[in-house]
């Protein structure tokens, strides 16, 4: 067996046997990786809390044939703590934690820049400085660039033309002009491709300064978007997103599906049971 350290964030767990969970960890050189922890649901676990979602930590770990083992781990950064008390913050928070896995399709391949996003994004919703919901818009906005899949926000996604933006196409890419508009793209006020832009950029003096109709709007078209993209629903978004009202864009359809439960939070799992 290989001995291998990290630090990673704790995306979620899954229970395995009677006292063992199966961690999700996004590390900053590995990637994601799905990890057994021994005996860590029990009372006195050495490892305590330490692999709880939101975590900030540094593993060690046996690599092996099936699930690696986690041998050690050491807090970083309790980001939980100041998350699980502001259910806000608690919700959007764990939105960015489900996005982060869902956008790391490939167990063990590096995703350095979508690692520093979420632990960037964490700590911006700890320390409070700014509207929760607009922070995860940020998130999602800037791990879609990262993924590949950054919608035009500036310019037409069908002829490039930066002036004279009417709508937004999802399934198109994004910002759409008068000419290349079609049936069923969202119409959006211009304030709110601007506030897309800001959040993307990091122009957080025009974020903090814009409407609520304007942010409602914002979170729906990025909603929409991630989802469309992903090909299937993220079901935390479903406790964050807003009520329906006049500012949200019609003739389209944010919801998600949604099989119950907290994705974040230990889930039951057999597929690796026998192999722990």
């Amino acid at each position: 067996m290989t001995l291998y350290r990290d630090e990673g964030i704790v995306l979620r767990t899954q229970k395995l046997g009677e006292a063992d969970r199966i961690v999700t960890v996004l590390t900053r050189r590995t990637g994601r990786i799905r990890a057994a922890a021994k005996g860590v649901r029990k009372t006195k676990s050495r490892f305590g809390a330490r692999l709880e979602p939101f975590t900030h930590v540094d593993l060690q770990l046996y690599e092996r044939r099936s699930l690696d083992l986690i041998t050690q781990a050491e807090t970083l950064r309790p980001y939980g703590e100041r998350l699980v008390t502001d259910y806000p913050r608690y919700t959007a928070g764990t939105a960015m934690l489900e996005t982060a896995e869902k956008l790391t399709a490939e167990e063990g391949e590096p995703a350095l820049r979508q690692f520093l996003l979420l632990v960037g994004g964490l700590r911006t919703l700890a320390e409070r400085g700014h509207d929760p919901r607009l922070v995860l818009d940020a998130f999602l906005l800037r791990s879609l660039s990262v993924a590949g899949w950054a919608p035009a926000i500036d310019e037409c996604c069908g002829c490039g033309d930066r002036g004279g933006l009417r709508g937004f196409a999802i399934a198109a890419g994004g910002a759409v002009c008068a000419r290349c508009r079609r049936p069923g793209a969202a119409t959006p006020a211009p304030p709110t491709f601007a506030l897309m832009l800001a959040l993307l950029r990091g122009d957080w003096e025009y974020a903090d300064g814009s409407e609520p109709r304007h942010r409602v709007e914002c979170s729906g078209l990025v909603a929409a978007y991630l989802q469309w993209h992903l090909e299937h629903g993220i079901r935390s978004l479903r406790h964050v997103e807003p009520e329906d009202g006049p500012s949200r864009p019609t003739g389209m359809d944010f919801t998600t599906s949604d099989t119950g439960g907290d994705p974040g939070r230990d889930t039951p799992d057999t597929t690796d049971r026998e192999r722990v």
